[in-house]
């Protein structure tokens, strides 16, 4: 486990490694895991369950992973917790934080603005090098 520091914030990296049973793949390991329990609470069922309601809709792939399986069974996924994706001409972002026990709910939600404040800047740039023009896009 390490720190890790960006620009607007730090993470805490892991790498986990194992062996899984042979009844078992790897994609069966990711259906067991995601979504992550610092993104939806535990105990997971329920929590996602309290989510739902509340937030009224599926997260998509916000609190999934992104990564590669490959043909040996090899398996590297990060959580998606900071992400952009586009949807009928709207480019729409999402961020989150760990929450545990101890968390002061301000801190949180800005650590989520800090997170996110980055998406639109980026997107500019991508748009910028791809010669089309963003208008009123914030910039860092």
């Amino acid at each position: 486990m390490a720190v890790e520091r960006y620009s607007h914030v730090m993470h805490i990296g892991s790498t986990v490694g194992g062996q899984i049973r042979p009844e078992y793949d790897a994609v069966d390991a990711v259906d067991a895991l995601l979504p992550a329990g610092t993104l939806s609470g535990a105990p997971k069922f329920r929590a996602c369950e309290i989510i739902q309601e509340l937030e009224g809709g599926r997260r998509g792939i916000y609190g999934g992973a992104i990564g590669y399986l490959d043909f040996s069974g090899n398996l590297d996924v990060c959580i998606a917790i900071r992400i952009a994706y586009a949807k009928k001409g709207k480019v729409y972002a999402r961020s989150g934080a760990g929450i545990v026990a101890d968390s002061v709910p301000e801190s949180e939600y800005q650590e989520c603005l800090n997170k996110a404040k980055q998406i639109p800047f980026r997107l500019g740039l991508i748009l910028q090098k791809k010669g089309s023009t963003a208008e009123k896009l914030p910039h860092s």
